[in-house]
């Protein structure tokens, strides 16, 4: 498990073994997704996602049942697509990073003399150590630091220390390169194709990742972050598509449009989502205030501009509205990365075309906290609920659940395409056991933000080192203004000046403990109690 994660680890695993299918139904839980509702239009396709309304009968049944898994040839290939890793901006040219994507352990370095980003087996070849914690030497090679081996950006061996000089080259030999993969830099996040085999060395060519046009445009701002969560793809997935949980899971933490009717404190009201089309690759709609895309396998997109596939299925906008969508246009686009089961990466970014000044003004660490605190907020409700999955069955998902209004449509198109392309999981080539998941950590360790995000963000990484500098800074001068004035002579200094240079000691001091709970609070650990908000 990669660093970021370690807080986490336990020496033993909780062992989930799925039970019998459940014929009672359990609350439905609430996952996560944008501040906007979803209204859908447009009639549905084979795959009906629309839900319908309970009856009167005082006993609910499940509604929307999956479709039947098959084994044809349309499932989906978890390794042939491109992945994620990591945006660049929170990649150090200088070192090489670790980091575990659909369970392969990656080790991402600046190839100085190709001037490229690689993606490599994080494990020398020697001894299996992991070359993520190793150094780019002096040549601009990546140097194995358990034994100095060194390899260049193709993986081939160039240096064993051990050898001697007069013998053999045993560096040469093919036991001695480390696996690359195809890697490609889009949209300043760097993917890597999950396959070594040298046929796919030249993948990019006819296979690239999905492309998302407004993150391209200039004029549209495009801050991104990153964080490791401790819950699983599908879960991380679904939360996202889900914009009924909003107003309850985040409640005060986003603006909202104040419905008609208010029913209760938070607002919720029913919503109205009917996917337009679904198949292999995915699916996409039409939303209230726009569009939305899941593109299989990591990249889900709500936006006020349809993708150019999109554009066939609905009618066009009326001139005034289109006039009125190209002066300010957002999307909201989280990239979903499985990690291994019951971890995963999120990368988001929220581009806009107004308001740009803000992300020139403000540091990106600033945008960081508001977000990480979004991601806390419903982060142990999706914990415990990915384990309640696994207790009943994946696969049963829509029996158990209670589904009974449109606002899940999504959700629920998700699952299907889940159940029926991938058998209700993600394809980890044996790696792991599909009954295990991480044990739940305490609290603290749940919420970690510095080992999740911090030291994987360097905005928020910088921030930290100079607050941290500022908060001894301030109790140094606290002390120093103390001992000034408890040295100096009683006729040295007025007493207007010895109460200012006692008020600025007691100022500074106060300012350094609360700069000190402001630190702990933002990259560390901020809990979140839902009955006190």
């Amino acid at each position: 498990m990669e660093a970021a994660l370690a807080p986490c680890a336990v020496p033993s695993s909780r062992i989930l073994r799925t039970k019998p299918r459940f014929r009672c139904s359990f609350s439905n839980p609430r996952l996560p997704t944008f501040p906007n509702s979803l209204i859908i239009g447009g009639k549905p396709s084979r795959f009906t996602t629309s839900v319908s309304s309970p009856t009167s009968s005082s006993t609910a049944t499940p509604t929307n049942s999956p479709p039947e898994s098959d084994t044809g040839s349309d499932k989906f290939d978890w390794y042939a697509n491109w992945y994620p890793v990591m945006p660049i901006c929170d990649l150090d040219k200088k070192v090489p990073h670790g980091k575990k994507v659909m369970g392969i352990d990656l080790v991402v370095w600046w190839d100085r003399n190709e001037k490229l980003w690689k993606v490599m087996d994080d494990a020398c070849p020697h001894r299996l150590a992991p070359l993520s914690d190793g150094r780019i030497d002096k040549s601009g090679r990546l140097q194995c630091v358990y034994h100095g081996w060194c390899f260049n950006g193709s993986g081939d061996c160039k240096l064993i220390p051990q050898a001697p000089l007069d013998g053999p080259p045993v560096h040469t030999f093919k036991q001695a390169c480390v696996a690359v993969y195809p890697s490609i830099v889009q949209h300043d996040i760097i993917w890597f194709w999950p396959n070594s085999d040298p046929k796919f060395k030249n993948i990019a060519e006819t296979n690239t990742p999905p492309y998302i046009p407004e993150l391209e445009d200039p004029s549209f701002t495009k801050l991104m972050g990153n964080r490791d969560i401790p819950y699983g793809y599908d879960v991380l997935v679904e939360n996202l598509m889900d914009p009924a949980h909003v107003p309850y899971a985040h409640y005060g933490l986003m603006r909202l449009p104040t419905p008609k009717e208010k029913i209760d404190r938070e607002g919720g009201r029913p919503l109205e989502i009917n996917v337009k089309k679904q198949d292999s690759k995915g699916f996409f709609s039409k939303q209230e205030w726009g569009y939305s895309n899941f593109i299989a396998p990591c990249v889900y997109r709500s936006s006020s501009d349809p993708l150019p596939e999109q554009e066939n299925e609905y009618p066009a906008p009326a001139a005034s509205d289109k006039a009125a969508s190209s002066k300010r246009r957002l999307s909201l686009i989280f990239i979903c990365i499985p990690v291994s089961p019951g971890r995963s990466r999120l990368i988001w970014t929220f581009p806009r075309n107004f308001g740009v000044f803000i992300d020139k003004i403000i540091p990106r660490w600033v945008f960081h906290i508001g977000q990480n605190t979004i991601l806390d907020s419903d982060l142990h409700l999706l914990h415990v609920e990915e384990r309640k999955i696994l207790e009943r069955g994946p696969k049963n998902w829509q029996k158990v659940c209670f589904i009974p209004t449109k606002s899940d449509a999504n959700v629920v198109t998700f699952r299907r395409w889940f159940n029926k392309y991938s058998n209700a999981h993600v394809d980890w080539r044996g790696k792991y056991d599909p009954s295990l998941l991480p044990p739940t950590p305490p609290r603290e360790q749940l919420f970690d933000r510095y080992w999740s995000h911090v030291q994987n963000c360097s905005s928020c990484k910088k921030a930290h080192k100079y607050l941290n500098a500022l908060e001894v800074i301030l109790q140094i001068a606290s002390v120093a203004m103390i001992g000034v004035m408890a040295v100096m002579k009683q006729t040295a200094l007025s007493n207007v000046a010895r109460i200012a240079v006692l008020v600025a000691a007691v100022l500074s001091f106060a300012t350094s403990k609360w700069l000190s709970h402001f630190i702990y609070k933002t990259f560390h650990y901020h809990d979140y109690n839902h009955a006190l908000v």
